[in-house]
């Protein structure tokens, strides 16, 4: 399962001089620029599991697995999201210090959590994913909120690393990176991913990827 990311806008609900805030790292029923929406009780099976094993989420910088600056703990969904309160490492972590600074002066504006999807369906109708289910890795501090710079550096990272993105993440590319409507964004994937993604390489139309390709050598993150 590929490791994505979703931000949102950070709503405080409390921040203190040692470092401890509350605040919310996603939330349920907002459909986001990328057409996906969380479902009330999407992280329900995975809080569990964490509960479980004894660990805490960690909180972590900008979605880096090696700047690890506190960690989350009393995690519960409500009726608007996923809430929990979270103690920053600032007398040890520096970057923890960075955040907390930037939180109390507005500067960093965003929480942003790192999940994988367990469960999942598509509207074709409304061009909407519902997430139903996801198993929560991490909630990092994020400067800014960015869904679509987020979701256009986890495609490009996949292409790089020589791995596939699944057809609804590579649609979602095309729309925010390229400006390709649902319809187009839907053909190129279908006609130049899909056989990729069936083991089909020679199907694959060369004019189908070669705006692809000379898109992801535009696209600047």
């Amino acid at each position: 399962m590929n490791y994505l990311t979703k931000s949102i806008d950070l709503d405080l609900k409390s921040l203190t001089d040692t470092g401890r805030f509350s605040g919310y790292g996603s939330v349920f029923g907002n459909v986001d620029k990328g057409g996906d929406v969380v479902e009330f009780g999407a992280f329900g099976k995975s809080l569990e599991l964490w509960g479980k094993s004894g660990r805490s989420v960690p909180t972590l910088w900008q979605h880096k697995t090696d700047e690890p600056i506190g960690a989350w703990s009393n995690l519960t969904e409500d009726k608007h999201g996923l809430l929990g309160d979270s103690d920053l490492w600032i007398d040890d972590a520096p970057y923890a210090r960075i955040a907390h600074k930037g939180m109390k002066t507005k500067t960093i504006t965003g929480l942003s959590i790192g999940y994988r999807i367990k469960r999942d369906s598509y509207n074709k109708k409304t061009g909407i994913t519902t997430l139903h289910e996801l198993d929560l890795v991490e909630i990092s501090v994020v400067t800014n909120p960015m869904n679509d710079a987020a979701r256009m550096t986890d495609v490009k990272s996949m292409i790089e690393a020589g791995t596939l993105p699944t057809l609804r993440e590579f649609e979602d590319f095309l729309r925010d990176a390229g400006g390709f409507s649902k319809s187009q964004a839907e053909k190129i994937a279908t006609r130049g991913l899909q056989p990729l993604l069936r083991g089909d390489p020679d199907s694959v139309k060369g004019d189908d990827l070669s705006a692809v390709l000379a898109l992801f050598q535009s696209v600047k993150i």
